[in-house]
């Protein structure tokens, strides 16, 4: 599973990375919990690819209680297209929520050990994980024609790889950028070709290192959080 994340990067880098025209503004956060706003890239009805916020914790459209969407943060690959508040949105509202890194935690005699996981690549400009993700947009029965939509999101997971599993069982869906105009795009909706996209990534395309039990704090925010343990 994945219960939190990093956003360490200038919105512009979606633009160059992720060939978004438009960018909604956000704040680095190195210890993003389920319910906050976080950046996701998508694709709109005329084609455009776009990155808003959104909330994470997905809400189906038909929900009548929104805080249904706190048990939704994660959607498990297995099953997501037939599941019921996750298949609609798994044919027609796919998205990437882009990510510094992830947390996990490792269950020790200690207590649980958090552990950092990130992409593999040089330190001046690493890469981001592009996790592969759904999207929702929602509102009350009783909304006015005026209202907002709200927009949420929630991240799919998978088996873990070879360097996740020593961590834990599960890890998101990690996307290559050969694959994201298929994930994106709004007219393929066939779970046939859909389904094989999310698997487990290369063991070697991410790195992990333990990191201080700090970040067990929702409210913990800052770089040290990531900085590994001595």
């Amino acid at each position: 599973m994945c219960g939190r994340y990093v956003v360490a990067y200038d919105p512009r880098t979606l633009v160059s990375g992720f060939s978004v025209t438009r960018v909604t503004p956000f704040p680095k956060r190195w210890n993003v919990t389920p319910q906050s706003p976080v950046p996701v890239v998508r694709q709109t009805k005329e084609g455009e690819r776009v990155a808003d916020l959104m909330r994470w914790g997905l809400l189906p459209h038909w929900a009548k209680d929104p805080a249904l969407a706190a048990k939704l943060s994660n959607a498990r690959a297995d099953g997501v297209f037939d599941k019921p508040s996750f298949r609609q949105a798994a044919r027609r509202r796919r998205c990437l929520l882009p990510a510094s890194g992830f947390y996990e935690w490792q269950a020790t005699a200690t207590g649980k050990q958090p552990w950092y996981f990130s992409p593999t690549g040089g330190t001046d400009a690493p890469p981001l994980f592009a996790m592969a993700g759904l999207f929702e947009a929602w509102r009350p029965t009783d909304a006015k024609d005026e209202d907002e939509w709200l927009l949420t999101c929630c991240i799919i997971t998978t088996d873990a790889n070879a360097t996740m599993a020593p961590v834990h069982d599960r890890m998101p869906v990690l996307l290559g950028r050969e694959h994201w105009d298929l994930w994106l795009s709004r007219e393929q909706q066939d779970p046939a070709l859909l389904a094989p996209l999310l698997q487990p990534c290369a063991p070697e395309l991410l790195q992990a290192r333990p990191v201080a039990r700090t970040v067990n704090r929702s409210s913990a925010e800052g770089e040290t959080l990531i900085a590994p343990l001595d």
